[in-house]
């Protein structure tokens, strides 16, 4: 009789445990977030990306009730960012946000990255596409590419380019084996600076997002040769689309991605987003993008994994097909 009644009071011990641990995890998970989130964009201050995050983040703030901080984490092309955020702690308070070129660029260009592709981060959603765009110099006396490639073929040595990452690289690889284009890359660690020193004329041309260029398209202190996309943007339209210049695979636009650790809980991904999806609704955010030839996406969390895996592959196969290195 003892030993029934022993027995009864250690399962009721164990059941209110059980409920008191539980409890203490549904507290834990309505509680987040409870301190700011960091929102890495691994590209230097000034390029799209980074422009795009600063948008966004005051009106993400607001819907989750804690600070979401920008955090340029630039070098390697956007592999440090990247796995600064592969290597948190998937609890929330990390965030990446990075176009699609950028990610999937590094994947096939370096031959061992710190961190896995496919595997270690989990996409949210793709926030928005944008076109991106080859420009040159005001200086330089070429109003489309094909005056470009006349001139470089005439001046050899003398042209160089920039970009803020491995996809505007690409790009312009695909150009230069299409046309016989000659010009040589400067690295550098994001749109920005490249922009800045584009616009300075310390070098001739860039392959930057619409976004961060068209204003200085605007002044006439930078000129726009062709967009990517399959049809000119209301933002610019003068400037051609790829293939009305005869430049082939450019069809497709930038996505900016928003991405986690790949073991972030589940319910803070829902959670996040819905509210970026929300922040992408605002008047704020639709007439910003709009105005810059942005146009919002606002993907599922589906439909952000089953792109990136099938672009991963395409632009793989691009580099391979351009001849670029591998890192």
């Amino acid at each position: 009789m003892h030993a029934i009644i022993e027995n009864r009071v250690f399962v009721r011990l164990i059941a209110g445990s059980g409920l008191a641990v539980c409890t203490a995890c549904a507290l834990a998970q309505q509680a987040w977030p409870n301190r700011p989130i960091r929102l890495i964009v691994p590209l230097a201050p000034g390029g799209t990306t980074d422009i795009l995050a600063r948008t966004m983040g005051p009106l993400l703030t607001a819907g989750l009730g804690q600070p979401v901080v920008v955090d340029n984490r630039g070098g390697a092309g956007g592999v440090v960012g990247v796995d600064v955020v592969a290597k948190a702690p998937p609890d929330g308070y990390t965030m990446l946000l990075i176009s699609s070129d950028t990610y999937t660029v590094n994947a096939g260009l370096f031959a061992k990255l710190p961190y896995d592709a496919r595997k270690d981060l989990k996409s949210i959603a793709i926030l928005a596409a944008s076109p991106t765009m080859l420009s040159v110099h005001p200086s330089l006396p070429v109003h489309s590419v094909r005056e470009l490639v006349a001139l470089s073929k005439q001046r050899p040595k003398d042209l160089s380019y920039g970009v803020g990452g491995a996809g505007g690289q690409v790009r312009m690889e695909m150009i230069k084996m299409q046309t016989g284009l000659q010009i040589t890359n400067i690295p550098y660690k994001g749109s920005g600076p490249a922009l800045i020193d584009l616009v300075a004329g310390h070098i001739q041309a860039g392959f930057f997002n619409l976004v961060a260029t068209a204003p200085f398209v605007d002044s006439g202190r930078v000129r726009g040769l062709i967009i990517t996309g399959s049809k000119r943007s209301d933002r610019l339209p003068k400037v051609p689309y790829a293939a009305e210049a005869g430049i082939k695979g450019f069809e497709e636009n930038a996505g900016y991605i928003m991405m986690v650790p790949s073991a972030t809980p589940a319910e803070i991904i829902v959670r996040l987003h819905r509210e970026i999806i929300r922040t992408l609704g605002t008047p704020e955010v639709k007439s910003r993008l709009a105005a810059e030839g942005s146009e919002v996406i606002g993907s599922s969390t589906e439909q952000a994994t089953a792109t990136l895996l099938r672009d991963l592959d395409v632009m793989t196969d691009l580099i391979r097909r351009t001849g670029i290195k591998q890192q």
